[in-house]
């Protein structure tokens, strides 16, 4: 991967449900086709499964259901983005789904803007900013807020008092 030129970041754009997002180059580690995902029963809605990533397991969350739309259909163009994260000192490998990926853009710091308050359909704080790009807005996403999955595991669906039998 290239080096960060001053002044601009680089990101890897994608499409999700007609809209353009991006996350941050350095965060993506590859990107694989759609398919090997192995179901996992109890686990919220925004989690696909596991995937075998050569020899390790890794979890695959879906972007449509972990921003509150219906999960998405995989077509022809869908593959998984996979994601290193460093949280609390150790490294998280997170699966990704989008529809279609589209290119690395560098991003001038300029050129990205405060999120607005409203008017998106994503929640606030798993936006990072709205880069524009050829007169059009990328949604930048704050990737450590949305693919937090220490705060999946406090979700109700998996609160093992819930689980068990009455």
């Amino acid at each position: 991967m290239q080096q960060e030129q001053s002044g601009s970041q680089q990101y890897l754009t994608f499409m999700l449900g007609g809209e353009t997002y991006g996350l941050r180059i350095m965060a993506v580690k590859e990107i694989i086709e759609f398919s090997g995902i192995t179901e996992v029963p109890m686990m919220p809605e925004c989690i696909r499964g596991v995937i075998n990533l050569r020899g390790a397991v890794v979890p695959v969350m879906d972007l449509a259901a972990r921003f509150g739309k219906p999960q998405s259909v995989a077509g022809k163009r869908t593959c998984i983005v996979i994601v290193e994260l460093e949280v609390s000192g150790e490294h998280q490998v997170t699966g990704v789904v989008v529809d279609a990926v589209n290119a690395v853009l560098d991003i001038a710091d300029a050129d990205i803007e405060e999120a607005p308050s409203f008017g998106t359909r994503v929640r606030g704080d798993f936006i990072q900013g709205m880069g524009k790009v050829n007169g059009k807005f990328v949604i930048l996403l704050n990737v450590h807020n949305v693919l937090a999955l220490e705060a999946l595991a406090t979700m109700p669906e998996l609160n093992a008092a819930d689980l068990a039998p009455v």
